[in-house]
């Protein structure tokens, strides 16, 4: 994730993320140049006069393609907002895990166990939700989990078994047990909505609908542009055009907040801070 200072302004007007987005859109908007000069060729040279087209239907279609992409963005923020609370919300029951583990027990075999469950969890959790990127994730620490179909549920269920011993050997009460049984179930529900977020795309019809609209929006915005901008309409539209698609490469980017893109969650350095606080909780007595 990017982080910057939001009181920059000239940092962020010349960052690098726009050049990296232009250079993406750049043969696009070659494109798109490339047919408006053919346009206004026509219009202006091969034509005794340009075609006087009213722009009322592109400023009407131009309102309803700004409501689409207020919608669009907001959206795919919803689900990086979302991603960052579950996120932020299993950092905090990893902590408030160790803090009971330790408190509830002097067992320095039980302190290993959980000093290596809790990141553990969360480290597969974290692969798990990068099922399509590139590289090779890393895999837990324990081999025999990380055969597991499902490796974050293994390790949940490594700890649930282990608290569950030692409440049959009687080194938990049934209420320390129960609130350590809270936790482990709160971790689980975040590995739910994570695995909601990813496996529930925007809808199909919705995306490319927006597609086309924007790219039928920008196709016939020439047309009605060369009587008023002549030559200038190739800038103009090459404008345009990157300002809408721009917005939806936004949108695009941070609907998944899982990856490893620019704009995703930081969810390597997420795992780092889990486990510097669970070795810093659960350490050597």
């Amino acid at each position: 994730m990017i982080h910057y200072n939001p009181k920059s302004w000239f940092s962020l007007i010349f960052h690098t993320y726009n050049r990296q987005v232009m250079r993406k859109l750049l043969p696009a908007m070659a494109a798109m140049g490339a047919f408006t000069a053919a346009i206004c060729y026509l219009e202006l040279e091969v034509l005794e006069e340009p075609m006087e087209v009213s722009n009322v239907v592109h400023s009407l279609l131009g309102f309803v393609l700004s409501l689409f992409l207020v919608f669009r963005t907001n959206t795919a923020y919803d689900r990086w907002w979302e991603g960052r609370k579950q996120w932020g919300g299993l950092v905090n029951v990893s902590r408030t895990l160790a803090i009971r583990v330790r408190e509830y027990s002097d067992d320095e075999g039980v302190h290993a166990h959980f000093r290596e469950s809790i990141p553990g969890f969360v480290k597969a959790l974290r692969d798990h939700l990068r099922p399509s990127q590139s590289g090779t994730p890393q895999p837990p620490a324990a081999a025999k989990l990380s055969t597991a179909a499902h490796v974050p549920n293994a390790w949940a269920q490594a700890m649930e078994r282990r608290a569950l011993a030692m409440l049959r050997t009687g080194d938990l009460t049934n209420q320390q047990h129960w609130l350590i049984a809270q936790n482990l179930e709160r971790m689980v529900d975040i590995l739910g909505a994570c695995e909601r977020i990813l496996k529930t795309p925007v809808p199909y019809s919705y995306s490319m609908f927006l597609k086309k609209f924007i790219f039928l929006y920008v196709v016939t915005l020439p047309i009605g542009f060369v009587a008023t901008f002549a030559w200038w309409s190739v800038p103009v539209v090459m404008l345009v055009f990157y300002i809408l698609v721009s917005v939806e490469l936004i949108a695009e980017e941070i609907e998944d907040p899982f990856g490893v893109d620019e704009n995703d969650l930081p969810l390597d350095g997420l795992c780092e801070t889990i486990q510097g606080n669970v070795e810093e909780i659960l350490g050597s007595t």
